[in-house]
C-alpha cells in the first residue's frame, strides 16, 4: 500500500510523496484475483473499495491466464456404426476425446458446451456402401434432442465395386450454431439402405515395397470451436455492489489463472 493523505490534509513532504507516486503510476486502486476452478463460470471479487459505480479493468497476470483460449473440443470414434432400422434416426457416437476445454462429451453422443456463444461445428464421417446400388446418407444436427432446422446434408454414394470392395465416402460439413450454456449437440444420420454404414479402419503397418505406415481411420470426427476472442477479453463484470463484484468468464478448470485488476471511481 502507498501513503495516503489524512482527511485534514498533510505537510508538503507527504503531499509531494503522494503526488509523485501517482505521477509514476503507483496508487492503491489495484489488486489480483484468481479464477475459481471446477468448471466455474464466475468468480466473486471482494474489495472494500468497490462501489456500484466502480469501473473494474482486468488484465492477465499469470502464465495460465495469458495462454488461456476460447472453448473447444475434438472427438472421434474408432468403431463401426450401423443402422438397425430405416424407420428411425441414428445418433453418431464417439469414444475418444482428443482435446477439451469447455466442451465435453457425455453419454458417448452428446457434445456439451459450458459457455454461451456461437460455435463452429465441423464433422468428418467415413461412410461405406456394400450394396450393388447407389445409395444416400442424410446427416444433420440436433440441439438438446431436437432437430436443428436447415442443418441436413445429403451425400450420394456409388454402388460397391465388387462383393469384397465397398464404395467409400467422406462426408464433411461445417455449421455455425448459437448455443446457450449447458446446451448439447448430437449428430444424427439416416441411410437409404442398411448396407450403408459408418466404418473405421485400423492403422496399417509399413510393409517394405508395398505400403507405407498409415494411421487409423476414425469412423466419426467432430470438432467444436467457440468463435470468439481469447479469454482475457471475455472476462467481464456481470454484477457489483458495495465491497464485491461478480466476474463472469469461460468455464475454468485451470489452477492459478490470475488476473490483475484496476479500480476506477
Amino acid at each position: 500500500m502507498f501513503r495516503v493523505l489524512p482527511y485534514q490534509g498533510g505537510d508538503p513532504r507527504q503531499i509531494s510523496e503522494v503526488v509523485n507516486n501517482l505521477m509514476n503510476g503507483k496508487s492503491n486502486n489495484t489488486g489480483t484475483i484468481t479464477l475459481a476452478t471446477g468448471n466455474a463460470t464466475s468468480t466473486t471479487l471482494y474489495d472494500e473499495r468497490i462501489s456500484v459505480d466502480t469501473k473494474i479493468i482486468l488484465i492477465p497476470f499469470s502464465d495460465a491466464a495469458e495462454v488461456d483460449s476460447a472453448p473447444y473440443g475434438a472427438f472421434q470414434d474408432d468403431t463401426d456404426q450401423v443402422a438397425t432400422t430405416l424407420g428411425d434416426a441414428n445418433i453418431m457416437s464417439c469414444n475418444t476425446t482428443d482435446l477439451s476445454n469447455g466442451v465435453y462429451l457425455s453419454n458417448s453422443n452428446r457434445f456439451n458446451v459450458r459457455n454461451a456463444g456461437v460455435y463452429c461445428i465441423t464433422y468428418s464421417v467415413q461412410v461405406k456402401n456394400t450394396t450393388n446400388d447407389s445409395q444416400n446418407i442424410d446427416i444433420w444436427l440436433r440441439k438438446n434432442g431436437s432437430n436443428l432446422v436447415g442443418t441436413n446434408s445429403r451425400f450420394g454414394m456409388p454402388p460397391r465395386k465388387s462383393s469384397g470392395d465397398p464404395s467409400h465416402l467422406i462426408s464433411v460439413t461445417p455449421f455455425f450454431v448459437e448455443l446457450a450454456a449447458n446446451d448439447y449437440l448430437q449428430l444424427a444420420w439416416h441411410p437409404s439402405d442398411l448396407g450403408v454404414s459408418l466404418e473405421h479402419y485400423a492403422a496399417v503397418s509399413a510393409s517394405a515395397g508395398v505400403t507405407p505406415a498409415i494411421p487409423a481411420t476414425p469412423s466419426v470426427i467432430i470438432v467444436i470451436q467457440y468463435i470468439a476472442p481469447q479469454a482475457y477479453s471475455n472476462i467481464y463484470v456481470s454484477a457489483q455492489q458495495q465491497g464485491q463484484a461478480t466476474i463472469s468468464h469461460y468455464a475454468n478448470s485451470t489452477a492459478n489463472k490470475t488476473y490483475a485488476y484496476i479500480l476506477v471511481g
